[in-house]
């Protein structure tokens, strides 16, 4: 049974992959599961400079899901490349660095700072940014912001890009085919969903700041909808993200057009999540008799016009 895949030049063992903000830096979750069995890991998103993060509560459950407004909280790349990195190098499997900042600048000088680190697989460039630069408006809300700031990492950038859209948007299409016109070679599909949650009883937020962002098993028949919308808007590899739990889900994702997915939220109640997955995976593989998952991409049979 081959359950491995190719997210453009790069090929995985698998198409599980731990999805940033959900699994550290990777190294934490050593002594819970064998990091060897996953397809990937792509590391806690990281900026220029260290970044403490939001004030707390910065979690909150809702029905099936939950808030978070962590804020980006991070050690900053030069630290993680000289603290994290070293021990992620002896893992069999593909790291990836999740990448962002609020200048264009910004993003160009941390891939500056990898692409002199060894032990990367791909950069994931998180698009769901304010540019501050541009009045706060979101990078990924704006097919031109978005095709700037791609480009400009593709051109720092000799390894993999991918980009994490924003499902914020009123067209996704559009925001997918201008990073894949600025040169990005896959696209994780979706990040989270803005919301919010209030105690009537304090009349507050329950997180620390006024909206978080939405995860969790309620988003992924919106996200299912935004993968297979994207994957049909473009010719580069889509990875899906959100809500996923089961192994159903994962073949749900690929046969609409996802080429691999991201597991998030799971993390948070069961670390070994993403290995779990991958057995469920390949016994649901094997009681189908589907001997290459890849066969699953895309292959949505649709009767309806």
């Amino acid at each position: 049974m081959d359950l491995s895949v190719n997210i453009g030049a790069l090929r995985l063992s698998n198409p599980i992959v731990a999805a940033s903000g959900t699994f550290g830096y990777g190294v934490e979750f050593a002594s819970l599961l064998n990091l060897d069995r996953l397809g990937g890991i792509i590391v806690k998103g990281l900026s220029l400079e260290p970044m403490a993060g939001a004030a707390p509560p910065r979690l909150c459950e809702t029905p099936s899901g939950m808030l978070n407004a962590v804020g980006l909280q991070n050690i900053g790349v030069r630290a993680f490349i000289a603290e994290k990195l070293p021990a992620l190098r002896a893992h069999q499997t593909a790291i990836i660095a999740n990448v962002f900042g609020y200048t264009v600048e910004e993003y160009v000088g941390v891939i500056g700072a990898l692409e002199e680190a060894e032990g990367l697989a791909a950069y994931e460039l998180n698009v769901s940014c304010p540019n501050t630069a541009h009045g706060g408006i979101q990078f990924g809300s704006d097919p031109q912001m978005v095709g700037e700031v791609v480009a400009r990492a593709r051109s720092a950038a000799k390894r993999p890009l991918w980009v994490k859209l924003s499902p914020n948007v009123t067209d996704i299409c559009a925001i997918a085919r201008a990073a894949e016109d600025a040169g990005a070679d896959a696209l994780t599909v979706a990040n989270t969903y803005q919301a919010m949650s209030v105690d009537v009883r304090t009349r507050k937020s329950r997180l620390g700041r006024v909206t978080g962002g939405l995860s969790g098993p309620a988003i992924r028949p919106i996200t299912l909808r935004l993968v297979y919308e994207a994957s049909r808007a473009v010719k580069i590899p889509v990875v899906g993200l959100g809500g996923i739990e089961r192994a159903e889900d994962v073949l749900e994702y690929m046969v609409v057009g996802a080429s691999a997915v991201q597991i998030g939220t799971a993390n948070f109640t069961r670390p070994d999540a993403c290995e779990n997955l991958v057995e469920a995976v390949e016994r649901s593989c094997r009681d189908n008799k589907i001997n290459r998952i890849s066969s699953l991409i895309s292959s949505l049979q649709v009767d309806c016009p």
